[in-house]
């Protein structure tokens, strides 16, 4: 699991998508395209979002689940670290 992730993760969760996206897209992972997906919901480019959400192999839920989604991939990386 790449540290970078958890500091893309991290920065998603306090809003800041812009350098989160940084990190995200020099990833290759479903984890970072998951994390991909989440900076265009935050982003409001949704179009982009479905995509990178297709590409986690994730249900797109929508602007609306955001923070739980967040949340989701927090539990997934502490799940991970353990």
């Amino acid at each position: 699991m790449s540290d970078r992730l958890i500091e893309a993760l991290e920065l998603l969760a306090t809003g800041a998508w812009k350098p989160a996206h940084a990190i995200v897209q020099k990833e290759s992972s479903n984890l970072a395209a998951w994390l991909h997906g989440i900076v265009h919901t935050l982003e409001g480019d949704l179009d982009n979002a479905r995509y990178w959400y297709r590409k986690a192999d994730r249900v797109f839920p929508g602007p609306a689940a955001v923070q739980d989604e967040i949340a989701a991939a927090r539990k997934m990386l502490e799940a991970a670290r353990t």
